[in-house]
Parts: structure tokens; sequence; C-alpha cells
């Protein structure tokens, strides 16, 4: 995908959805976290069913320690891997009133350091609370990257690197949000949309594969 076409894929994304956000309900950044911490292998809409029940009860690091493991477990079997997020979520809140004040931190290395926080998770936070033009790369946008030869990389962190490379500055921020929209709703895994992707014009794979 030359300069061009990265343009011009942006300009149309944007232009159809100005003010992109994640699908994960939350009312504060650490909501924001426990949210994003729970998402791994499971989709949004799960977690936001899950996360209904348990964020009016456990809506900050000191209500959720409070709740304990078997608690917050309780709230969230629904969820894929569900005692092993409750652990995490546990030991991150016991973290961050011991280590932070009760505030969720905004550097990446403090973020990585919680348990089950890794890159993407940060990159999420870093993005949607404190603003920073970061690149959560998830499966949808793996996928996208390399399907429209975007950004193609062989793991996530090069597809990310990529992206950070050939973004435009001025759509950096609310990128991997079009990105995961475009990937979960058009650019599906096992039948991409293309008959109906305002995009496929910048697409290297649906471009190679015409007549």
């Amino acid at each position: 995908m030359n300069d061009q076409a990265v343009e011009r894929l942006f300009a149309t994304l944007r232009a159809a959805n100005p003010q992109p956000t994640t699908e994960l309900e939350f009312t504060n950044v650490f909501e924001l976290l426990a949210a994003v911490l729970l998402s791994a292998q499971s989709t949004d809409a799960g977690v936001n069913k899950a996360t209904r029940r348990l964020f009016p009860v456990a809506g900050t690091p000191r209500k959720m320690f409070a709740l304990g493991i078997e608690g917050i477990a309780g709230y969230i079997r629904s969820v894929g891997l569900y005692p092993t997020k409750a652990k995490n979520l546990w030991n991150t809140s016991r973290i961050l009133l011991e280590q932070h004040g009760g505030r969720v931190p905004r550097s990446r290395e403090a973020l990585e350091a919680l348990p089950g926080v890794g890159r993407k998770t940060a990159n999420v936070v870093l993005n949607v609370a404190f603003g920073e033009p970061t690149m959560a790369v998830d499966t949808h946008i793996f996928r996208v990257s390399n399907r429209t030869g975007l950004a193609p990389g062989r793991t996530p962190l090069e597809v990310e690197q990529g992206l950070l490379r050939r973004v435009p500055e001025a759509y950096r921020v609310d990128a991997h949000h079009w990105l995961i929209l475009h990937g979960r709703y058009v650019c599906q895994a096992r039948r991409p949309l293309c008959e109906r992707c305002a995009v496929a014009d910048c697409c290297d794979q649906f471009l190679g594969s015409r007549p």
C-alpha cells in the first residue's frame, strides 16, 4: 500500500466514524484497565456483560481488592480464563494501592508490571485514557494490517512498529480503533466483506484479486 492509499484509507474511515472509541464499557481509568485485562481471549460484548455487574460494586482498586479473588471470580465466571483473570485483577488492585496511591499509572513500564497487563493492554490504556498515539495490535488489527498491505509483519510487535511508521500523524490517536472496527465488522477473518468495504480500493489483496 503506497502513501497515497494510506492517506485515503484513514480519511475514509474518519469520515465514516469521526470519533471512534473502544466498545468496552467503563466510567473511569481503573474500570478501563480492568475491562481490557478481562478482554484477553474474550469478546467485548462478553466482558461488558460481566462488568455491568462487577463495576457497580468494585469500580475502584480499593473496592476490587476488598472483594477478594473469589468474590471477583463470582462476577466474571462468564469470561474466558476467569480464575486467572480474577487473581490478576485482585493483585493489580493491590499493587495500585500499595505502589501508585490507588491510581492507574501513565507509564508503559509501570502498566506492564501489573499482573495480566501486557503490551497490548498497556497500549489501550495509554491511548483511550491518556490520549497517546499507541497501536494496540489485536487479532483484527494484525489481520487487517497484513491483508491490506498497510503494515505487514510476522508478529504483533512488527505490525505495531509498522503502523507507527505508516499511519499519518493526523490519524494516529484514533487509528487502532478504526482498524479494530474495520476488522471486526468488514474485513473479517473467514470472509472479508469486500463488496461493502469503503476502502477496498486501498487494499493490496483486493486489488491483486481483480482480473
